[in-house]
């Protein structure tokens, strides 16, 4: 019969003994030659910083004013409301052309159709005003 010697207690953690052990870390990081971050850039004098946001909010405000202001004018009994959304879309879009043209916003587009639906939303309870002045004055 052979009998087995126990040899010394192995450590369960012993990265040597252990295959799942953590292996232990290098005693230093490997130095790569030219290893880490490139020089930055030189820094001229009026470089652009971060470019400016743009303000679209006169334009939009235009087209929505001018196309309530549309649907106003198109409803006989607000006239009201078609003038004073009229005339607000035509400022709002007046600003918003300016704001454009000083390329401080990108929405030319809206703030003209802003500007001509306002016009139209003006114009459209004016006609029906003498309209009815024609009927009434044909009448009487």
């Amino acid at each position: 019969m052979s009998s087995a010697m126990p040899g010394p207690p192995q450590d369960p953690f012993d990265p040597q003994t252990n295959p799942y052990a953590t292996p232990a870390p290098p005693a230093q990081p490997p130095q790569y030659p030219g290893a880490g971050y490139p020089a930055a850039p030189p820094v001229y004098p009026g470089a652009a910083g971060m470019p400016m946001r743009l303000n679209n909010g006169m334009g939009t405000a235009a087209l929505v004013c001018g196309i309530v202001g549309l649907v106003c004018g198109i409803t006989y009994f607000l006239w009201v409301f078609a003038v004073i959304l009229g005339i607000l879309a035509i400022v709002f879009g007046a600003i918003g052309k300016g704001k454009v043209g000083r390329g401080q916003a990108n929405n030319g587009g809206s703030a003209t159709a802003g500007l001509v639906c306002g016009i139209i939303g003006m114009v459209l309870p004016l006609i029906y005003v003498a309209a009815v002045d024609a009927a009434i004055d044909s009448i009487f």
